[in-house]
């Protein structure tokens, strides 16, 4: 175990700050807990809001990506709800708007949670996100490959 002095060394002053770090978790959480509860994302936003400015930049970095993450949520729900209507309307069978749905939304989860899962790991590991403004997953590059 080390002791506080051995953090004052040089070693210590290579280490990232980590202003904001623990808030950009906590916002990612919230963020997967709407999974169950939708209101713990737009409290997560609203967090996210408030805590960017006084983030150090990397931090930042999540809490611009958290923000986007949300709106486009939001802007591809609205986009959803309207085709949706306009498909009943449409006089098709029920079914089908209902089957359009279901994999409209488990695609939006999907997606969702793997931008979450991204953050996450590039948070803990003190990187930040490449490009917080992406519509996919922040410049990271996705495999399945260990």
């Amino acid at each position: 175990m080390s002791s506080p002095s051995a953090l004052s060394s040089p070693q210590a002053a290579s280490l990232p700050s980590n202003r904001g770090r623990g808030t950009a978790i906590i916002v990612y959480m919230l963020f997967l807990g709407s999974v169950l509860a939708v209101v713990t994302a737009p409290l997560g936003v609203l967090i996210a809001h408030l805590k960017r400015r006084n983030a150090d930049d990397w931090v930042a970095s999540h809490f611009s990506f958290q923000i986007r993450t949300f709106w486009l949520g939001v802007l591809g729900g609205g986009v959803f709800v309207a085709a949706w209507q306009l498909l009943g309307l449409a006089g098709l069978p029920p079914m089908a708007p209902w089957a359009m749905g279901y994999v409209y939304f488990t695609v939006c989860l999907i997606w969702m949670v793997a931008r979450c899962g991204v953050g996450i790991q590039r948070l803990t590991s003190n990187r930040p996100i490449d490009n917080p403004r992406s519509l996919a997953f922040g410049g990271a590059r996705i495999s399945l490959e260990d």
